[in-house]
């Protein structure tokens, strides 16, 4: 086995070279990555019994690329959708050293050539006008942390932001004079910017002026209780308690998955029902691809036919009768027109 084609040499090239300095994905992408890397070599190394630091590409096939797929459902529980973002990030390894190493072109096309599995489509999750102030009522303002979580709820409906971009936000990203507008930096650091609600500004201003810790000393907005930003983890349970809350007075929310995502669902129903275009609602929620935004239009519309088909036609009293012409075949009728042409004439 040529020992030139160590696994190790190409790792750390695709990550710096390609993934970061070539491809500028962000630093949470590029994390993935390196999970679904560090599992898939774990597990190679378990089956075939080779130190991590002894494999070779030739050491990678199809086979057990795809034992290692049927493994995360299986062993891991990770759902179907999860199985092929690893996939994903494999194919596109793999992709990387094909291009760097000719010589194992074919072992490395047959792992990319593993097909993605059939996902279930699931209906897009969102809070109507009701449960969305029943979430936003539910925060108690003069607690401790009321302030700041007020804040938070009202930035993610205002802006439809991802978790990661809300918790990314700082001072310098903020305009609070008119126009009130916010920078959010998304996926593949593309900047973007919203505008803000004079209530999402005004709740932004109480919480800032309470938080009690200087600008210049922690930029970023929002901080948990010890004085330091906020993570992602600790933003969804802040959503999900606050969610729990809400449920107790709004039901329906009980049977909804309660998470930053479903706000930035929320945001995009919310602006579609108002008459946005849907290019309008792509370029707020920083899609890159406009089909990606057209499943909140499937959605929307969907509720219309269920409206419509809900709303029966008026019932006509003493309906006229049809012509006799409508109510025979057409062919009929013409023939008849013929012949009483030709008696006239």
């Amino acid at each position: 086995m040529n020992a030139n084609h160590s696994i190790a040499r190409f790792v750390h090239r695709f990550f710096h070279d390609y993934l970061a300095a070539q491809r500028g994905l962000s630093q949470n992408t590029i994390y993935s990555y390196r999970d679904c890397l560090k599992l898939f070599f774990s597990f190679v190394s378990e089956q075939i019994g080779k130190h991590v630091d002894k494999l070779n590409v030739e050491d990678f096939d199809e086979k057990l690329t795809t034992h290692f797929l049927n493994d995360l459902e299986q062993t891991r529980a990770n759902s179907t959708q999860t199985r092929n973002i690893r996939l994903a990030a494999l194919r596109s390894f793999f992709r990387y050293v094909a291009g760097q190493e000719p010589t194992v072109l074919a072992r490395c096309q047959q792992i990319c050539d593993i097909p993605l599995k059939r996902t279930k489509h699931k209906t897009i999750e969102y809070f109507d006008d009701d449960e969305m102030g029943a979430l936003l009522n539910s925060v108690d303002q003069t607690s401790r942390n009321g302030l700041r979580d007020y804040a938070l709820l009202m930035f993610f409906y205002n802006t439809g932001g991802r978790v990661q971009e809300v918790r990314d936000v700082e001072f310098d990203d903020l305009r609070l004079e008119t126009p009130f507008l916010v920078k959010l930096t998304g996926k593949g650091n593309k900047e973007r910017s919203c505008l803000l609600w004079p209530e999402t500004v005004e709740a932004l201003e109480n919480y800032i002026n309470n938080r009690g810790v200087d600008a210049s000393k922690e930029p970023t907005v929002f901080l948990n209780a010890n004085g330091y930003p906020l993570t992602r983890f600790g933003i969804r349970y802040i959503v999900r308690q606050y969610g729990a809350k809400a449920a107790k007075k709004c039901p329906s929310m009980k049977f909804k998955k309660v998470n930053p995502h479903t706000l930035r669902h929320t945001t995009a129903m919310h602006l579609l029902q108002s008459g946005n275009d849907i290019s309008v609602v792509k370029d707020w929620l920083g899609h890159a691809n406009v089909n990606t935004t057209h499943g909140y239009v499937e959605i929307d519309m969907k509720m219309k036919r269920k409206a419509l088909e809900s709303c029966q036609p008026p019932k006509v009293k003493n309906a006229k009768r049809r012509p006799k012409w409508q109510n025979q075949g057409i062919l009929q009728w013409l023939d008849q027109l013929t012949k009483t042409t030709r008696i006239n004439v």
